[in-house]
């Protein structure tokens, strides 16, 4: 869909654009009605989803606040606010299911309608498969995360799951046991499964550095239900606090555990890392 977009950019002088919404729709709808089980789990927080677009050629990106206003702002409305006045469209792409306005009112044909009057082309997308015929949807990459098949995630998505953030200060906990780690915040509602993972770590230095991951709660040391993704370097130590990184997922090796005492968390976690190491001997940076 995006090389679509800059392609047809490139041929006619325009801007390759996109516009997303933050928070999801989903997630508007499902906290205004308070079942927030509905909400769709995140795959990328908003930095990781503007680099992706970068790195596909996109130049502009419209994030619109999806509020009352906006849900309830109708089909017409949105097209002339949004599209004509907001963004001066002349193509659009968008999926063969698209909806918009109050209540989904607003479908392709009303949008092509409005194309003619108003001097854009609407073009629609089919879903996108696989080589097997299986289709790619954020929701096929959510179900993988969600039961830590990296694998199928990387496969769907082109590149590996990652999460990006500034290093913030801990409780220093991990360099009391032998093992400081790197901490990021992360989205809420992360569409990855809580667990220990190899990841490897980009944004220290010219090569990526071999880490192992904890992305969950820290059940035996905190009951707060914060989610942090914590990276342990295996073989450098470096002060990273303030510093942009991108923690790029490799294989789960475990479930997050509540282990008895700190003791027992420290030799699983020095399992960890011995696995970790097991990895990249055999699997190279």
């Amino acid at each position: 869909m995006l090389a679509r977009v800059c392609q047809v950019a490139r041929e006619r002088s325009l801007t390759p654009a996109v516009m997303t919404f933050e928070p999801h729709p989903r997630e508007y709808f499902a906290t205004l009605n308070q079942r927030p089980e509905l909400a769709p789990t995140r795959i990328s927080g908003l930095r990781d989803k503007l680099a992706a677009l970068a790195q596909y050629g996109i130049s502009q990106v419209v994030v619109e606040r999806f509020n009352a206003r906006l849900a309830e702002m109708s089909a017409n409305a949105f097209i002339e606010h949004l599209l004509v006045q907001g963004l001066h469209a002349k193509w659009l792409l968008v999926g063969e299911d698209f909806r918009f306005g109050h209540k989904r009112s607003g479908d392709i044909d009303l949008l092509r309608e409005a194309g003619l009057r108003h001097g854009f082309e609407v073009q629609t997308l089919a879903d996108v498969t696989d080589r097997h015929g299986h289709r790619i949807s954020s929701s096929e990459v959510r179900t993988a995360l969600a039961v830590g098949d990296l694998e199928r995630a990387r496969h769907l998505l082109g590149h590996s799951f990652h999460i990006s953030g500034h290093v913030i200060h801990g409780q220093k906990l991990g360099r009391t046991l032998g093992f400081p780690t790197m901490n990021l915040r992360v989205a809420e509602r992360c569409a990855a499964r809580s667990g220990i993972y190899v990841v490897q770590v980009h944004g220290l230095g010219e090569r990526a550095l071999p880490a192992v991951a904890s992305l969950g709660v820290r059940p035996t040391v905190e009951d707060r239900g914060r989610v942090l993704l914590e990276a342990h370097l295996l073989d450098e130590t470096i002060n990273a606090y303030g510093k942009l990184v991108r923690v790029e997922f490799l294989q789960k090796l475990r479930d997050e555990e509540k282990f008895p005492d700190l003791p027992s968390l420290t030799a699983a976690i020095a399992e960890d890392a011995r696995n970790a190491r097991a990895y990249f001997a055999v699997h190279g940076l």
